[in-house]
């Protein structure tokens, strides 16, 4: 093996392929659409890694990010909503086609290794990598390497329940895990979009915009959202303490989230003083196969 890295971004719709090379420099990059079936993704993992390891040249480790993860119990890929890898031994399974050791690392982990190592959470001891977007996740990175916990759970906080409600937020609406007020419900873009604008809207990207030209919804459903994130951080902070905290996801676009979240905080950490950073990926939509490229560190 020479020191080049690939990482894939195994998702619901779309494959995407990225080459790193010993600096950590992009070498190549590729996207295909996720075919249907279990044996037709296999197939399609190896031939992307076999043709991009033949245009460059050389032979590299291989990280795959999955919106899931492998059960320590089973050694099987469990609640990915990519279903067609559920149940099944991902790592073994493409290996056995490549003749080599393939890891696996759920995508939020990914986002958070890829910050922690050479994007806005590089430098620090314990990075925290959040996900903002669509669904609300969460990585921990301890010098460098994934904190996993023996459930696989580490940095779930998108399903812990929204700390300290009040009483218009109690009991809160169903999460799809099938408990109720978890923190997803609260703080993910299309909880912010229907927090303002009721039950059908579910793009919140417009709001900053709208705000800043004064429509008083908006600013008041920021001010909420704010408020609900520096109490879930809280939590983090208060049972992780970690060095630097990396926004990604969509809403992490939203600038006033690094003035207005860090001067919340203090209402709620237990502590004199709060000096955890709270910053915006580096990377954005690259950190994920980026960092499942990481996931064989140097030496």
């Amino acid at each position: 093996m020479t020191h080049h890295r690939i990482g894939i971004d195994l998702g619901g719709t779309k494959i995407e392929i990225a080459v790193l090379d010993p600096d950590g420099r992009e070498s190549l990059r590729h996207r295909v659409p996720t075919p249907h079936g279990y044996r037709e993704t296999l197939e399609a993992l190896a031939g992307l890694v076999t043709q991009a390891e033949t245009q460059l040249g050389v032979a590299a480790t291989v990280g795959i990010g999955i919106p899931g993860v492998i059960a320590p119990t089973t050694g099987r890929v469990k609640n990915a909503n990519s279903i067609a890898l559920n149940g099944h031994t991902l790592d073994t399974d493409l290996g056995a086609l490549l003749g080599r050791e393939i890891r696996v690392e759920n995508d939020a982990n990914c986002f958070a290794l890829s910050e922690a190592t050479d994007g806005a959470g590089a430098g620090f001891g314990v990075v925290f990598g959040v996900i903002l977007g669509t669904g609300c996740g969460g990585g921990i990175v301890v010098d460098g390497r994934v904190h996993r916990g023996p459930n696989r759970v580490a940095g779930e906080w998108g399903h812990i329940p929204l700390p300290w409600p009040r009483l218009d937020e109690i009991p809160g609406v169903p999460c799809w895990c099938g408990r109720w007020g978890c923190m997803e419900t609260y703080v993910a873009g299309p909880s912010l979009a229907r927090d303002c604008d009721g039950p059908d809207a579910h793009d919140a990207s417009g709001l900053p915009a709208r705000a800043a030209a004064g429509d008083s919804k908006a600013q008041q459903a920021l001010d909420r959202h704010v408020d609900r994130l520096a109490r879930g951080l809280t939590q983090v902070i208060d049972i992780l303490d970690p060095d630097a905290i990396v926004l990604g996801g969509g809403l992490s676009n939203m600038e006033h989230l690094y003035t207005e979240v860090p001067a919340r905080l203090m209402r709620y950490v237990f502590s004199d003083a709060v000096t955890t950073r709270i910053v915006q990926n580096r990377h954005g939509d690259s950190s994920g196969v980026r960092g499942a490229a990481w996931l064989w560190p140097a030496g």
